[in-house]
């Protein structure tokens, strides 16, 4: 796992798909992000999908006015937020609180690989935060 923190940008996978949203003028990055991860159904979630799924949801939550923690991992998106301007509809939203849902859940990698770690109650905390900021 290439995490150096529990927060939302505090991994690869994460600041890689933070530097591909600069390339998009709409939200359906993100929509497409959600979806790979409830197109899996009760399947199992792969812990890449659902780094990029927190990011993206970190999009939503900016969106609405509630941000979360800002830093050089997160300038991409923060600077995205600000010059776009969008906003995310119902459903999108409602996505995002079901995809948190699988990715606590005891289908995910990424839950796993953090419950092996010193830093699982930080992870899940981060986690939950984000869900918190999403409003329906």
């Amino acid at each position: 796992m290439g995490a150096w923190a529990a927060d939302s940008f505090g991994n690869d996978t994460a600041c890689d798909w933070a530097y591909a949203i600069e390339d998009c003028n709409d939200l359906s990055l993100v929509e497409e992000t959600l979806d790979k991860i409830l197109q899996e159904g009760d399947g199992y979630i792969d812990a890449s999908d659902a780094e990029e799924a927190i990011a993206a949801i970190e999009v939503i939550a900016r969106l609405q006015g509630n941000w979360g923690m800002r830093n050089a991992y997160s300038e991409s998106v923060d600077k995205w937020v600000r010059k776009t301007k969008l906003v995310p509809g119902k459903e999108l939203v409602e996505k995002a609180h079901q995809v948190i849902a699988r990715i606590l859940g005891d289908e995910s990698e990424l839950k796993e690989l953090w419950e092996d770690s010193k830093l699982s109650n930080e992870w899940t905390a981060s986690v939950q935060e984000l869900a918190g900021r999403v409003k329906l």
